[in-house]
């Protein structure tokens, strides 16, 4: 943990799914840096060791536990509560956790994949908008995939009905395109107020997300998977780097911008994305 320069010091960054996989992995090396970094998860139990971790390091940032299940927004909104309620600023948003493979519905009644990885994270990032705009220069990160370019469109009616693939990946697909055209459209949203956006592909990881898949499948899509240090890579390069500073709305991987795929480079899809989110979380 030596970090002489500590880049980020008297930055405060906020990561969702943060006690495990890439999650994991981005909070320690920003906290490494000396931000103060806010693990946004679901286990408590989980996310005392690295907290723990980091204590006795000088130099270190600080790492603190905030309770977040993005299946339902009533603990979205008090997760953003009692962040606001510390009264720090918040320079970096990475919306990263996420689910695949598992099938179901939301508290809210939503797709259960569209519901966590989309909804969730656009409620979230809405009701921390005012202050990571006072905080500005800042900015968003949210975790896609490459994944979104196997998703034809988005069913409206689908995402208000259970899982119906028996794998959940089509569902997923959807999810991650939901991912793409939200970050787009957020940059479209927030150009000139100092905020910027980035939606991230971190490669196939090997991490817990694809647990809840059934065999052969997860033994199959676990062939060639990358580690969670490798596909950090990407998140942290738009959360820190002064490269991208000036970029935003754009679709990333392997540390530089690519084009998105046709679906989510529709503005019109993602206009009509952000006002039916907006309807579905107030």
């Amino acid at each position: 943990m030596n970090n002489l320069s500590q880049p980020l010091a008297g930055r405060v960054a906020l990561v969702t799914g943060a006690n495990t996989g890439i999650g994991r992995v981005t909070a320690l090396t920003l906290a490494e840096r000396g931000a103060h970094v806010f693990l946004a998860c679901r286990s408590a139990q989980r996310a005392q060791p690295l907290i723990d971790q980091f204590r006795d390091h000088p130099g270190c940032g600080k790492l603190e536990f905030l309770a977040l299940d993005l299946g339902s927004f009533a603990s979205v909104r008090h997760c953003a509560d009692a962040f606001l309620a510390r009264g720090l600023p918040l320079h970096c948003l990475i919306n990263n956790a996420g689910l695949a493979g598992t099938r179901g519905l939301t508290r809210e009644g939503f797709e259960l994949a569209f519901g966590v990885n989309h909804l969730g994270h656009f409620l979230l990032t809405r009701l921390l908008l005012a202050r990571i705009e006072d905080s500005a220069p800042a900015r968003i990160v949210t975790v896609a995939s490459r994944a979104h370019f196997r998703a034809a469109g988005i069913d409206w009616d689908a995402v208000r009905q259970a899982t119906r693939s028996k794998t959940g990946i089509a569902e997923y697909c959807r999810s991650k395109l939901a991912n793409v055209l939200f970050s787009a459209e957020l940059g479209r949203r927030l150009q000139g107020r100092g905020v910027t956006s980035y939606a991230v592909h971190p490669g196939v990881v090997a991490s817990d997300i694809w647990r809840p898949l059934p065999q052969p499948f997860r033994a199959l899509l676990k062939l060639g998977m990358i580690s969670p240090e490798r596909g950090a890579m990407t998140s942290l390069h738009c959360a820190t780097s002064p490269a991208v500073a000036a970029e935003t709305g754009l679709y990333y991987e392997d540390c530089r911008a690519k084009p998105a795929g046709k679906t989510a480079q529709d503005g019109g899809l993602a206009a009509q994305l952000w006002q039916r989110s907006l309807a579905w979380t107030d």
